[in-house]
């Protein structure tokens, strides 16, 4: 039996579709929470969630997009 024989991948259509969601999807939620916050007059937690959601996209579409675009 080949050692390499479980090395081997096939498509990885799905894990760059799950990296993708990964980096787009919790900046949106935390957005979403931010709005909410901010309709119920809750400025600081708003300010923070909006933070973190710009923090969090900035971080995922540059660390995480750079390592699937290969540099």
């Amino acid at each position: 039996m080949k050692s390499s024989f479980f090395l081997e991948v096939g498509n990885l259509g799905g894990l760059v579709a799950m990296l993708v969601l990964l980096m787009i999807v919790p900046p949106i939620l935390l957005l979403i929470a931010g709005l909410v916050a901010r309709s119920k007059s809750k400025k600081k937690t708003a300010k923070v969630l909006f933070i973190l959601a710009g923090v969090y996209l900035i971080i995922g579409l540059g660390i995480c997009g750079g390592l699937m675009g290969g540099f």
